[in-house]
């Protein structure tokens, strides 16, 4: 019997072992997938408990597959990071959108839906490699300021409601204790920013990095920690369209037969948190003097749309940013590349 690559394919992934995780913030559960039959184990999310879990599978190669929860995966990279399974670490979004029509949920039938997902489109995935430390602390860094930046906008916000105190005597007390809070948040703030600047001088190739990529126009500090985060300093995402992508300022055709025929539109499947630090970037870059500038003005001038310009110009921060990181020159404000 000959076989064709599709069946051989089949043929391997029966003799896999297959693992799906599903993360909570206290457990895991567990599903160990293999020759057409299904095991469900739960075990606390901590790292003790996990490795001694995959010690029993030291012989085996795995192939193993978790959604992507932020810090609830820390003690799996802590204990996979260190193994020699292959390692797969998926959107939910689009583990979500692969199952089709489903009814009922719960966290033993997620872990299987997550090992029957990475069972069949594998092959199409990257495999998650664990992170240099710098690059992981980095992340975390940037996590806590994010949180202390949106408590902060949510402090000033409640400074509208004070004077709708006044009638009880309490606007003068309650704007006092804002303003104390707004205070001790923007000091942690300006804290947890030193401690990024001196992690990313502290090392050799990112110190580099970032000097490369804040010479591009409308590129500040922290669009440029958020890139080196993101990519991993430029190891996990390699090409600037595929970065583009991640972030949403890639417009896709939208249209279906004669009937379905509308204008090319972002996706919103996107890191909306890096798209809004693009936009800031884009809208500095268009007010200074530079060719990012000149285009965004010519473009306007013949009539095009303001916020669909903008998206371009976010676009082409985007490549300016891969090409001096490729080239390892700084940004040379007179290439134009419209």
């Amino acid at each position: 019997m000959i076989l064709n690559q599709s069946n051989l394919n089949y043929k391997i992934m029966q003799n896999q072992t297959i693992v799906g995780i599903d993360i909570s913030n206290l457990t895991l559960d567990i599903c160990i997938s293999k020759d057409g039959k299904q095991q469900s184990f739960i075990i606390k999310n901590q790292v003790k408990e996990i490795r001694e879990f995959f010690s029993i599978y030291q012989q085996e190669q795995l192939l193993v597959a978790m959604e992507n929860t932020g810090r609830y995966n820390w003690p799996l990279y802590e204990v996979l990071g260190s193994l020699h399974h292959k390692v797969y670490v998926v959107s939910p979004l689009h583990i979500k959108k692969s199952t089709g029509l489903v009814r009922g949920k719960n966290d033993k039938v997620d872990a299987l839906r997550i090992a029957s997902f990475i069972e069949k489109h594998h092959a199409g995935l990257p495999q998650w490699k664990a992170a240099p430390a710098a690059i992981e602390k980095l992340k975390v860094l940037l996590t806590e300021r994010t949180y202390r930046m949106k408590v902060k906008r949510q402090l000033y916000a409640q400074r509208a409601d004070h004077s709708k105190m006044k009638r009880l005597e309490l606007d003068k007390t309650m704007r006092k204790m804002n303003d104390q809070m707004i205070d001790v948040i923007s000091k942690q703030i300006k804290q947890i920013e030193a401690e990024i600047q001196k992690l990313i001088k502290a090392d050799e190739q990112l110190n580099k990095q970032a000097t490369l990529i804040c010479s591009v126009p409308g590129a500040g500090k922290v669009l440029c920690w958020t890139i080196l985060a993101k990519t991993a300093g430029f190891t996990v995402i390699t090409e600037p369209r595929k970065m583009a992508c991640y972030s949403g300022v890639v417009p896709f055709e939208h249209q279906s037969g004669s009937s379905v025929k509308g204008k090319s539109r972002v996706s919103h499947y996107a890191d909306k948190a890096i798209k809004t630090i693009l936009h800031l970037a884009a809208m500095s870059a268009v007010r200074l003097q530079n060719d990012l500038g000149d285009y965004y003005r010519r473009k306007v001038a013949q009539g095009k749309n303001k916020m669909s310009v903008l998206n371009a110009v976010r676009n082409k921060i985007i490549h300016r940013i891969f090409a001096v990181i490729k080239k390892q020159t700084p940004y040379q404000n007179h290439l134009l590349l419209s």
